[in-house]
């Protein structure tokens, strides 16, 4: 290798480089972490409203990312919705009117 070329970076899923994965708001396939803002858009709570029903046992647990920064794994809130709709995760079409 040239002194001035840069090595490419490693494939990252269905994308072609960690960049571009960053760029699309997901780092890995495996899913990503949504912050509280992030869970107040997804699920139309409040923040006093999910932090009581996470207290109450009844939410996704938060997760530790550094001492001052909790998210939410993506997976467990969506789970958390479909549950809250009747219907399972796993098949999103199924328990809807038609």
């Amino acid at each position: 290798m040239m002194p001035h070329q840069v090595a490419p970076l490693p494939s990252v899923g269905k994308h072609k480089t960690l960049s571009t994965a960053k760029r699309a708001g997901r780092a890995t396939d495996a899913g990503s972490f949504l912050r509280i803002d992030d869970v107040i858009a997804s699920t139309g709570l409040s923040r006093a409203t999910i932090y009581r029903l996470l207290a109450a046992g009844d939410f996704p647990a938060k997760i530790a990312l550094t001492i001052r920064c909790v998210g939410w794994w993506e997976a467990d809130v969506t789970a958390w919705l479909e549950s809250r709709l009747g219907r399972p995760s796993s098949e999103p079409g199924e328990g809807q009117a038609a």
